[in-house]
């Protein structure tokens, strides 16, 4: 049914529970998976002394090789698990945009990522890449939200729904 997942990251524990999740499920479904990383570089504010002057230059290439990094970690994970998986590296101070983007691009029929979970004004003033994919991805979104220890023991005492029918 999903062929390809679209599994964007940003190192972020939340990030990284939704790229298990996604290998996982990639696994099981017989897809592959195109693993994205943005990186996004902080604007540039300039002070009224400009006393001093960054390289922006130098920040990108480290912004860069750190989202290689991310990707190519999902990439070894997802081929251990015996999953096909390719990469991508993007640079944008839109990170929501460049996932749709690249979604409809790349042909991925799914979109797995993870959402800190933020409510309120935090959620007003940090922005939430996850609510504008929502907002504007023309194909499905599994959004995996952040779990307490609480939550997580609880599922694991669960049985598994086709066990009872087994």
């Amino acid at each position: 049914m999903y062929k390809r997942l679209l599994v964007p990251t940003d190192g972020s524990p939340v990030s990284e529970n939704a790229v298990d999740a996604a290998i996982d499920f990639a696994r099981v479904c017989g897809s592959e998976i195109l693993a994205l990383s943005i990186a996004m570089p902080e604007p540039a504010i300039q002070s009224a002394e400009a006393a001093m002057v960054i390289d922006a230059g130098l920040e990108v290439d480290v912004l860069l090789e750190n989202a290689q990094k991310l990707v190519a970690a999902i990439c070894a994970r997802a081929q251990d698990a015996g999953v096909t998986c390719t990469q991508r590296v993007e640079l944008s101070l839109d990170p929501g945009k460049v996932i749709v983007d690249t979604a409809c691009e790349q042909a991925c029929d799914l979109i797995f990522m993870g959402s800190h979970g933020r409510r309120g004004l935090s959620r007003l003033l940090a922005g939430s890449v996850t609510q504008a994919v929502l907002a504007y991805a023309p194909m499905p979104v599994m959004v995996l939200r952040p779990v307490s220890k609480d939550e997580r023991a609880q599922a694991l005492a669960r049985h598994c729904p086709a066990e009872r029918h087994a």
